[in-house]
């Protein structure tokens, strides 16, 4: 995994100053703590730094071997993506709440009449509704999701690693795997769901853990 510049001196800041805060390194860096978030996720997660609360981050004792790294630049999303679950865009709130329940997840995604995606729920969407509401049965879906072009995708052909940097980055718990229908009109065909629990037994195996 070839860090970026930021993470390179995120590293080396840790490596002489840790066990060292989030917000220290924020300062040494003259940047936000929010702008550092996605970088000290990525780099614990490969294993690079280590972090305890009220402590702060230092250097890894059991840093990412190379075999490590180099697996997750190659697994693909294609090897671990999960069947999606999907509901109709006509389908009522309240039918949305029943699937979500009965397929135990945490994000429904939208298609419309073709099978393409048109927007996706979650279960704060959902809340949200039916607090706001007193009859889901009436309210259709297509009222509360978030619509394209507002909703961040994956490629069958990314990697785990592009995979985590997005919902880290977008602060989002899965991630639709879609194919590519009509460039121009953004039209994607959805193939699959990427979620955070995925990436995380994916680095397991990976590890050999």
């Amino acid at each position: 995994m070839k860090l970026s510049k930021r993470q390179e001196e995120i590293v080396e800041i840790v490596k002489a100053s840790g066990p060292i805060t989030g917000k220290q390194i924020a300062e040494k860096l003259s940047v936000t703590r929010a702008a550092l978030r996605p970088d000290l996720a990525i780099l614990t997660m490969a294993g690079t730094i280590d972090a305890r609360p009220r402590v702060g981050y230092f250097l890894s004792k059991n840093a990412a071997s190379p075999a490590f790294v180099n697996g997750i630049e190659r697994k693909l999303v294609s090897e671990y993506k999960a069947h999606p679950i999907v509901v109709q865009k006509s389908a009522s709130v309240y039918e949305a709440i029943v699937q979500l329940f009965l397929e135990d997840v945490g994000t429904l995604y939208v298609v419309d009449e073709n099978g393409h995606l048109a927007g996706v729920i979650s279960r704060k969407d959902l809340l949200r509704a039916s607090i706001g509401t007193k009859n889901t049965e009436d309210l259709p879906v297509s009222i509360i999701m978030t619509r394209m072009p507002n909703i961040v995708i994956i490629g069958q052909n990314e990697t785990l690693h592009d995979a985590a940097r997005k919902m880290i980055d977008y602060q989002i718990d899965s991630l639709p795997v879609v194919k590519e229908v009509d460039k121009v009109t953004n039209t994607y065909s959805i193939i699959g769901r990427i979620t955070k629990t995925t990436i995380v037994k994916a680095y397991l195996e990976i590890a050999g853990l």
